[in-house]
């Protein structure tokens, strides 16, 4: 399905025509789960690409506006929800734009107090009451048990057993799996990844992408400890947040899979992921063998 500006264009005219008079453009870097695409300067339009995403729009318009005050950084904002037209066959989102420039590109002016702040709006998002939360197998497998996982992720091992170390890949993968979150469930944003935070005068603004968000185990909050910090800043960030050696074995484990089944050629990815899966799957086998 081709999802353009001259798609947007026409849904918004017809469902939106306050804002007939706005521009449409795409944005720059807009994402995988859905299109996006700026709508005059201070919105934006997020499409989604798949039937598998389109459940979200209306779970991110029933909740975000309730967490938001909550948090001590900004997060999207949904403003309206369009609906199907002109063959596009779901419905999709109108949101309030956000300044500020994705981590994976932007200047981090200091990665301690980068994690500090990171770490500080995860413990704030777990401290939310989740009652009546959306739980995971509903619209997302964010925040529920590895085990759903299991499958792939011995398949991607058998795929790269001459590429890895896959034994000791293989007992990181185990010692996730033997543990449980065994507490009521949390709020769990389901993708801290760099492409989902924004950047604003090299300190961290926003945090963006929604379509993960559960209750559940916050483990699948945890990737970015392997993918992106290193000492200092990973430690801070661990500090902080504060949770059970079992939490962050399944953090592992959470990185641990998708790091290769992007390596084995199992799923579709961006070209950042495509090139650092290798090291990610390096830093998870180091640290688990110094943490245990």
């Amino acid at each position: 399905m081709i999802i353009d500006t001259a798609l947007v264009r026409k849904l918004i005219d017809s469902q939106f025509p306050q804002w007939k008079h706005l521009e449409v453009k795409p944005v720059a870097d807009g994402g995988w789960d859905n299109r996006t695409f700026h709508l005059g300067d201070q919105m934006l339009v997020r499409m989604p690409s798949g039937p598998e995403y389109a459940p979200k729009v209306e779970k991110e318009h029933k909740w975000l506006p309730i967490l938001a005050p909550l948090l001590p950084l900004q997060i999207s904002i949904p403003l309206e929800i369009g609906e199907p037209g002109y063959g596009y066959p779901w419905n999709w989102s109108v949101y309030r734009w956000l300044e500020g420039e994705t981590a994976a590109y932007a200047q981090i002016a200091n990665t301690v107090d980068f994690a500090k702040s990171l770490a500080q709006f995860l413990v704030a998002l777990q401290k939310i009451d989740p009652t009546n939360g959306p739980i995971p197998g509903t619209t997302t497998d964010r925040g529920g048990p590895l085990a759903i996982y299991d499958d792939e992720t011995r398949q991607a091992l058998a795929i790269l057993k001459d590429k890895i170390d896959v034994a000791a890949a293989t007992e990181v993968w185990q010692a996730a799996l033997a543990t449980t979150w065994n507490k009521p469930p949390v709020w769990v944003h389901g993708d801290i990844s760099l492409g989902n935070l924004l950047m604003k005068d090299g300190q961290l603004s926003a945090v963006i992408d929604f379509g993960g968000l559960a209750i559940g185990d916050p483990a699948c909050d945890l990737a970015i400890t392997w993918t992106f910090f290193k000492g200092e800043s990973r430690e801070t960030f661990r500090t902080i947040l504060n949770l059970d050696e079992g939490t962050w074995a399944r953090g592992r484990g959470w990185t641990l899979w998708k790091a290769l089944i992007v390596a084995a050629g199992l799923c579709e990815t961006n070209n950042i992921e495509g090139e650092n899966c290798w090291r990610i799957i390096d830093e998870v086998i180091v640290d688990y063998k110094q943490k245990t």
